[in-house]
Parts: structure tokens; sequence; C-alpha cells
């Protein structure tokens, strides 16, 4: 029941406005109060569901206190519910953590290791096999996905690659540029012919790729970003320091009893490691390149 009161949340949310945190965002928090935790939107949210839900259920025994979920419908979002929704904790994609950081400065705890011993991801951009796309010059009046203005993998690495190769302007480059939302839209909308090129993170391609041969049958990967943090756990600055510190013992212990193991396996991890704010100096270093100031930037999607 609670699986499903959670994704009848969020299809309110899309529907009509409503959250399922807005009631509670407007009473003054206690410390009995339930904490909020934020999701980005990688994937449906069914499936966002199926993998956090388990692990959030986990956490909030170990620490006693309860967590809820609270599914975005984008990913700049995370950045503007921290107030406006009073997010305590979010897992964030590598850009999005260093924009709140730079806004909000919220503390990463840990993030996943991956089965195949990684505990990074990199961006991708890929086309259709059949669509003669192989270069920059070839993109000229083409259709191009991005996810989300607040992405690494999803905008960072497309916007790098436009530099590099001379692209100075892509909304004229293009024919259209949009935004999908999510990196699994992306890249079906490529798949499926609504666009010619897209961009998305290689842990959903790949992970996608297992159970639908199209992707590897179809599509071919022109570029690649830099390793960056895979999504990790942070917390708002003001968060008790004794839950910070019980939910990162959690985390990074959690595959020490058969109940963690589980959840892991579910997840797509072995186990989650301490993650510091230098880890994302990639990123910081990408912002550099193609002059992009954190603290200004407008996150939110034309």
């Amino acid at each position: 029941m609670k699986r499903i009161f959670a994704v009848l949340c969020v299809f309110l949310g899309l529907v009509s406005g409503f959250t399922c945190a807005n009631a509670e965002s407007q009473a003054p928090s206690s410390h009995d109060d339930p904490l909020l935790m934020g999701l980005i939107p990688e994937q449906n949210i069914f499936k966002q569901v199926e993998r956090y839900e388990p692990l959030t259920d986990y956490l909030s025994k170990k620490i006693g206190r309860e967590i809820t979920l609270k599914l975005l419908t984008r990913y700049g979002n995370i950045v503007d519910n921290f107030v406006s929704e009073r997010l305590d904790m979010a897992f964030f994609g590598s850009f999005s953590y260093a924009l709140a950081y730079s806004k909000l400065s919220v503390e990463v705890l840990a993030r996943p290791e991956w089965i195949d011993g990684t505990s990074t991801y990199y961006g991708l951009i890929f086309v259709r096999k059949d669509s003669g796309i192989r270069t920059a010059g070839d993109m000229e009046g083409k259709k191009f996905a991005f996810v989300d203005k607040a992405t690494t993998a999803g905008y960072l690495l497309p916007l790098a690659y436009f530099k590099k190769h001379g692209i100075h302007d892509y909304k004229t480059y293009f024919k259209e540029a949009y935004f999908t939302g999510t990196h699994e839209d992306a890249i079906y909308d490529v798949i499926n012919g609504r666009a010619d090129i897209g961009a998305a993170k290689n842990t959903v391609f790949f992970r996608l790729a297992e159970t639908d041969s199209r992707l590897s049958d179809e599509l071919i990967i022109l570029d690649r970003s830099p390793d960056v943090p895979a999504n990790g756990l942070a917390v708002r600055k003001d968060l008790d320091e004794s839950l910070k510190q019980k939910l990162r013992e959690t985390l990074l212990n959690i595959n020490e009893d058969a109940e963690g193991q589980k959840i892991l396996a579910n997840y797509g991890a072995t186990r989650f490691i301490k993650t510091t704010l230098a880890d994302y100096n990639p990123i910081f270093d990408y912002c550099k390149e193609i002059n992009l100031d954190l603290s200004t930037y407008d996150y939110i999607n034309e």
C-alpha cells in the first residue's frame, strides 16, 4: 500500500501540481515529523519507486525516523524544493549536487558502488546507426534531445561537445532542440525517431540495453564525458548532526547484513562509499571550461 500511495501522490503532482508533501510543508516541522527525501527523475516514476522505496524503508528502520519519498518532476526542482517543500535530503546527480551546493550548501554523505565496481557514471551522445550522423557537422539542421538543464550527461556534456566542435548557438544550429525530462525518454526518442541525436547517462543507457536489444542494435555512441560521481545522498546543511551521522553510517554499513545485501541487489549496487565535495571537482572544472557560473546559472528548461 505504501508503494501504491507513493506513486499515486506523484501522479497527482504531475496532473494537478499537488504533492503529498505540500500539506506537511505548511506546518512547522518537529523532531517526530517524517524526513523528506527528494528523487530526481532518471526513469519513470514506477521504476524509481521500485528502486528507492526498499532503501528508504531500510534507512527509516535503522535511524529510527520515518523517511518519506518525494519524486520530483524535473532535475532543477530538487534545488527549488529544498526550500519550498522543506526537503531534508535527496539523491543528487552530479550537476544537480554542484548546483545545490553552490546555492544551498547541502552536504553529501555517500554514493553507491555498482556491481561492476564503479562509483561513477558518464554522459553519452548517441544517434541511430542508420541516421548517417557521425560528426558534429552532420548534426546541423537535425533534432537534438537533451534531458534537463540541471544534468551533467543530459546537458553539460552536449554543451562541451558543441564548444569543442565550434557550434556557438545550438538553438540556431539544430532544427529543434528540446528537453525530455528523463534519460530514458531521451534514449527512446532517438530510437523511435522523435529526435536525431540524444544525450543521456551511461548507467541508464546500459541498464535499458540489458532488456531491450534495440539500444545495441540500432544506436551508436559518438562521444562521452569524463567520469563523475554516481547519484549521492546529500542532506540540508542544518540537519541534526546525529541524524547525519546515523544516515552516513547506515549507508556505509548496509552491505554487512542480509537484509541490506538484498536491498543493494535490488538497487544494482554492492555497497555505499563515503563521498565528499572534492569528488565533484570534475563538475566544477567542466563548468569553468564552458564558462558556466553555478551561482547565477538559470537551470529552468526553456
